[in-house]
């Protein structure tokens, strides 16, 4: 019988290849990922976020039927402006991309710009869109530019991406569990060493706005 070659599926290397890009830049990017019980927890951060934060994506364990009208909601909450991913989108300062239920979202470089890229690749972690994979695409195209945030959530999506975001000079924070629905996805982050600090949910988002204007503390 001939040999199979299979792609394996829990693995970001499914939907795109290790490869940070030392390019260097100064636009900084707030990365997230949560699931269970993260539609609650993403509203709450973003509603504490300035109009002028950083261009935010977002990948949210949901079905593909809910993430335009879950965009639409935050987005008449929101300072910020919110929007289900759309592949090319130009990532702008003060904005929120989703992604869409149908396909992982990638960040990817453009020139001097940040754009959103689509896949429709292998579920990785059972989920498309999966937390590991914007995990990994941050880590490479913006490397120690980016903020990583994982929020509420089952499993270990996004563990391993967020400790390639840290890898690569990126700061990120977890949900701490007492504020957490499921403490799952937080706590693999945290035991791999991926994470920087560890913070309640409604602390996460000024929290995230000082350290972009004081790195150093």
């Amino acid at each position: 019988m001939p040999e199979i070659n299979i792609t394996p599926r829990f693995s970001a290397d499914a939907v795109l290849p290790s490869r940070p890009n030392l390019m260097a830049s100064t636009e900084k990017l707030i990365i997230l990922g949560a699931s269970t019980g993260g539609t609650e927890a993403i509203k709450e951060f973003l509603t504490r976020l300035p109009a002028d934060c950083p261009g935010i994506l977002i990948a949210q364990h949901m079905p593909e039927a809910f993430t335009l009208s879950f965009a639409h909601r935050l987005d008449s909450l929101c300072k910020i402006s919110v929007k289900e991913a759309q592949h090319g989108d130009l990532v702008l300062p003060g904005h929120a991309y989703i992604a869409p239920g149908h396909s992982h979202l990638l960040l990817k470089r453009s020139g001097a710009s940040y754009v959103c890229e689509l896949n429709q690749g292998p579920p990785v972690n059972r989920h498309r869109p999966s937390v590991d994979v914007l995990f990994r695409s941050a880590a490479n195209s913006a490397g120690k530019n980016a903020i990583g945030v994982i929020l509420t959530g089952m499993g270990k999506d996004g563990a391993a991406g967020m400790l390639e975001m840290k890898k690569a000079g990126a700061y990120n924070f977890a949900q701490d569990e007492a504020s957490c629905v499921v403490f799952g996805m937080p706590r693999e982050a945290i035991a791999i060493g991926g994470v920087d600090e560890v913070i309640p949910l409604r602390e996460i988002a000024s929290r995230v706005m000082k350290h972009l204007a004081n790195p150093g503390t």
